[in-house]
């Protein structure tokens, strides 16, 4: 099974992702944490554009087939990252399962995003501004969605669970 985390910075789908894969043992990709090293290694300093998710894309599509499930945690503000998850659940031949976080309490999205601490070595946490300005399209086909807002990060990892059973009964 692939399942990919969507949501704009400080809505808690990382906390979601790590949570849920240490429950599953499932492997667990962060395209922040990918985009950093690739910065790191000076092959692309700044703008690393597409290569992280392109990175990403082949992680799984290398671990599907061995029977992992994989967990994947970005932005995925574009249909264009949408659609590359789509067709390497449909090539390796499994599942793809899409949840998109949000955090519906703009107050408290704000304070998480300013009180965020850097948990990727090297990468600046946004500023709030950066996460209002950020490209994020509308899904064609609404997503399995959370809402932070509503729910502690273990409730949140209980639903996105459940969900996940009952896609399979």
């Amino acid at each position: 099974m692939l399942i990919v985390f969507s949501g704009l910075p400080g809505t808690g789908k990382t906390t979601i992702a790590k949570g849920l894969a240490a429950k599953i043992g499932a492997l667990y990709l962060r395209i922040d944490t990918i985009e950093q090293a690739i910065r790191n290694s000076g092959a692309l300093a700044h703008d690393v554009g597409r290569s992280g998710y392109m990175v990403a894309n082949a992680l799984a599509l290398s671990n599907l087939p061995l029977g992992r499930t994989v967990i994947v945690d970005g932005v995925n503000p574009v249909m264009e990252s949408r659609t590359a998850w789509s067709e390497i659940a449909s090539t390796a031949g499994v599942e793809l399962v899409n949840i998109e976080v949000i955090c519906s309490d703009k107050n408290e999205h704000q304070r998480r995003v300013e009180t965020r601490p850097g948990d990727v070595p090297g990468l600046t946490p946004p500023s709030w501004q950066s996460v209002l300005d950020h490209e994020y399209e509308a899904w064609a086909d609404a997503p399995f969605s959370i809402d932070t807002a509503l729910m502690s990060p273990v409730q949140a990892v209980s639903i996105v669970t459940q969900h996940l059973i009952a896609g399979r009964g």
